[in-house]
């Protein structure tokens, strides 16, 4: 994705196919869209990568984007990979926009992008810790209004909406699970909510999953399929993909690597067990650890930077911290044998002062075959990953159909008459 911004270009018309099951047209209709997917998914591939990604042969995919270009579904521009020369292929911008919206324990933040994976606009701001989900979603309705506004992009092009909250979402119902970092939210239903105010299709995943979803489409995680995104913060959980998809479970509670036990005799957890790997890395149970000594305003942030700045007991917590994350990477590699392990929240900021740790336990616990080819960074995207996975869960949700056929206006004309 483009993350510093995008220009306007005039969309072209589209026209509507009418196919016969089993016909050519209808394989050429096939073939176009798993172009359009790849191409919607990537960002932007070479006309190689798409036949690479899609199986086509090299001449099906030329004659397709041909097609696709003439009609004004993509934008074809020159490139160099591999030092040869060769073209990228994108989605255009006019075809659509997505809107991400990501919520934290005490931050808002609402981005604005386009098919060909461009941000238009970003904003955060803060939001109380004891609002109300209804307050929340007003704030969120204020805030992509803003955003829309400010912009100027037309409100009929807003194919959907993804939607991060910081807790555990029922796959069947959409309703959140129980989540300390905003317990008055408990039981909402986040999706519903957010497009009865802005009356367009919202897609809803908790904030481990979507940050593993941004690292992995234009982050720390891009190339690989195997993946877990592990985000340390004012909770612990990890976001899992396995074979380039999100893995949550049939009950949307996959990736609560935050309540791994560690020590039967440890702290009481707030899910009700004892010595869970938040009780010992979570900024609720870390900071207290440094205030007799640093102070009550410490923030997590806060011991990042005196830690990069040589604190003896910043470095010592942090380095605790890291091993005890090590530990649970460890469990993970045991099981999953992820290909890499992308570090989110605040404590990816510590850099190797948090890593080197995390490796050393990972090489202690995991058994060698599970961790040979394990890779551990930190994040790429910083606060953003959430908000940007928010943009990618959008743009994984919309129908290639739609993009052939027109606009997405058609169809939010349906769905959303507050936007006609």
């Amino acid at each position: 994705m483009d993350i510093d911004g995008a220009s306007s270009k005039r969309s072209r018309a589209r026209e509507v196919v009418v196919e016969t099951p089993g016909s050519q047209s209808s394989l050429h209709r096939a073939n176009l869209e798993r172009v359009v997917r790849a191409v919607r998914l990537a960002g932007s591939l070479t006309q190689a990568e798409i036949a690479r990604t899609t199986g086509l042969s090299a001449a099906t995919v030329s004659n397709i984007v041909r097609e696709l270009r003439e009609n004004g579904t993509v934008e074809v521009t020159p490139t160099s990979a591999g030092g040869r020369r060769a073209r990228s292929v994108s989605l255009s911008g006019d075809a659509g926009i997505v809107i991400g919206v990501d919520f934290g324990h005490s931050h808002l933040r609402v981005a604005v992008g386009n098919l060909a994976h461009q941000v238009l606009a970003e904003e955060s701001e803060p939001l109380d810790v004891d609002a109300s989900a209804a307050q929340g979603f007003d704030r969120a309705e204020e805030l992509v209004n803003r955003l829309i506004e400010a912009t100027g992009v037309d409100r009929g092009k807003i194919a959907g909406v993804g939607l991060g909250v910081p807790g555990p979402i029922d796959v069947e119902s959409g309703t959140l699970g129980s989540t300390a970092i905003l317990p008055g939210w408990t039981g909402a239903r986040p999706a519903e909510e957010l497009r009865g105010r802005i009356g367009v299709p919202v897609h809803v995943d908790n904030d481990a999953n979507l940050g593993a979803l941004g690292e992995l489409v234009w982050g720390s995680g891009k190339g690989v399929r195997d993946l877990a995104y592990i985000k340390v913060s004012s909770g612990v959980g990890a976001g899992l993909v396995i074979d380039g998809k999100i893995y949550r479970g049939p009950g949307g509670t996959a990736g609560e690597i935050g309540h791994i036990t560690l020590d039967e005799s440890g702290p009481v957890c707030r899910c009700g067990n004892r010595g869970c790997l938040e009780t010992f890395t979570a900024a609720r149970y870390v900071l207290p650890l440094l205030q007799p000594s640093h102070g009550t305003d410490l923030t997590m942030e806060g011991v990042v930077r005196l830690a990069r700045d040589g604190d003896p007991g910043c470095r010592r917590v942090i380095a605790d911290v890291g091993r005890h994350v090590g530990s649970g990477v460890a469990n993970l590699c045991n099981l999953l044998n992820p290909s890499r392990v992308v570090l989110g929240g605040d404590l990816a900021e510590a850099g190797e002062l948090v890593l080197g740790p995390i490796r050393e336990s990972v090489g202690r616990y995991a058994i060698p075959s599970a961790a040979r080819q394990l890779s551990i960074l930190p994040g790429a995207l910083g606060g953003r990953a959430e908000v940007l996975g928010a943009l990618a869960l959008a743009l994984s949700e919309m129908g290639d159909s739609t993009l052939l056929d027109g606009t997405a206006t058609g169809v939010l004309q349906a769905v959303a008459p507050a936007f006609t």
